[in-house]
């Protein structure tokens, strides 16, 4: 099953460096992705899909149109181009930290960590946080964190990998504490976004800024949280964060429908039309990857998360993925991007389609994604 969805996305994926061109897909609508100049938080996403693909098959359109999206971000960080906000990460890592991973090209790795520069321009003291969004003296953005950061923050513990300096490490881990601490509720759940005064460092309080309210619990961010706790186990060796990671995985699937697929928020009144979010629980999937290889065969968790991932991606690919559909741009239907801005709330998300390949490249071949070095 999982190699026919692979062969199935190489060629969609093939299909889709003609029709975008120079172009990064973002949402769809109407079953068409919307295309931008490199100037959105998802355009990392597209280049982490073509490294798969090349990863996977060795066809060079896929290196060559890779390296092109690597040589665009070039230009975008040479120019600044709308990068005031926390996902230098995405951009940077399945892009320009790829490159280096799969090729060894130092250009590529001068690039990423000149990207983990930028992120940390965004260190806030006295609150000792990473600002999500705007620049520094934007008064209403200031004090916000968010949980999506949690996947940003492999680009700074590998830049310290690869320098020796433990500053990008520290801030990313204190991030992460300062996520665990505040964004993750005591029942499991989590704020999808937490306010702080940013003169004094002071809490405020949790937030919402696409979920359904602001003390409901939005899918997409629970699942950032399962794959980011578990990543930053994976660099720290801090078990909190791995304790982290499984509680927030046990209430993702424990609240899933029968499908075992999420809706968008698990707060949602449940009708028929409720939209769901498969690229939550692609991201979950992947994220339930990461979190198992941390586990030993005598955990307890660990068999039912195994079950629980199965489940959950066999039923992306038999019912959410465009499997035989040759005309799909996209590979999972029935993502949601921002429902109550009525923003693509059912279509692709580019997110959605590159954490579904990384789970399925993950499950076939043992390709993890580019969040950490491979060894």
């Amino acid at each position: 099953m999982w190699t026919q969805a692979i062969e199935d996305a190489v060629a969609k994926t093939l299909k889709n460096i003609d029709r975008f061109g120079p172009k990064f897909p973002h949402v769809s609508r109407n079953g068409t992705y919307e295309l931008n100049d490199n100037d959105d938080w998802t355009d990392g996403f597209w280049s982490g899909m073509l490294w798969l693909c090349y990863e996977y098959s060795g066809d060079e359109r896929f290196r060559q149109a890779a390296e092109a999206t690597v040589a665009s971000f070039r230009k975008r960080l040479e120019d600044h181009v709308v990068l005031d906000h926390h996902d230098i990460g995405f951009l940077y890592s399945l892009s320009a930290k790829a490159q280096w991973i799969i090729l060894k090209d130092e250009s590529a790795r001068q690039l990423t960590l000149q990207a983990a520069e930028v992120l940390m321009k965004r260190w806030r003291e006295p609150g000792g946080y990473i600002q999500a969004w705007g620049r520094k003296d934007d008064a209403k953005e200031a004090g916000r964190i968010i949980i999506d950061c949690l996947l940003n923050l492999p680009l700074l513990y590998w830049a310290s990998e690869q320098t020796g300096d433990p500053v990008y490490r520290d801030a990313a881990a204190a991030q992460a504490e300062k996520s665990r601490r505040y964004l993750v509720r005591g029942d499991d759940s989590s704020y999808h976004t937490f306010f702080f005064n940013p003169e004094t460092g002071e809490p405020i309080g949790g937030a919402t800024h696409q979920g359904y309210s602001n003390g409901s619990t939005w899918t997409r961010g629970q699942a950032w949280g399962i794959y980011g706790f578990a990543l930053s186990y994976r660099y720290t060796q801090n078990p909190r964060f791995l304790e982290t990671s499984k509680r927030l995985a046990r209430y993702f699937l424990e609240h899933l429908p029968e499908d075992h697929v999420a809706y968008w928020d698990f707060n949602a009144p449940v009708k028929a039309d409720t939209y769901r979010d498969s690229s939550a629980s692609a991201i979950a999937a992947a994220g339930l990857l990461e979190l198992i290889s941390h586990l030993d065969a005598q955990d307890p968790d660990r068999s039912y998360f195994q079950d629980m991932l199965i489940k959950s991606m066999t039923s992306l690919v038999e019912r959410y993925a465009t499997i035989g559909d040759e005309d799909a741009e996209g590979l999972l239907k029935h993502g949601s991007y921002h429902v109550n801005g009525g923003i693509s709330p059912d279509d692709y998300m580019i997110w959605g389609d590159y954490y579904y390949l990384e789970a399925l490249m993950r499950l076939e071949k043992g390709i993890s994604g580019y969040w950490h070095e491979r060894k």
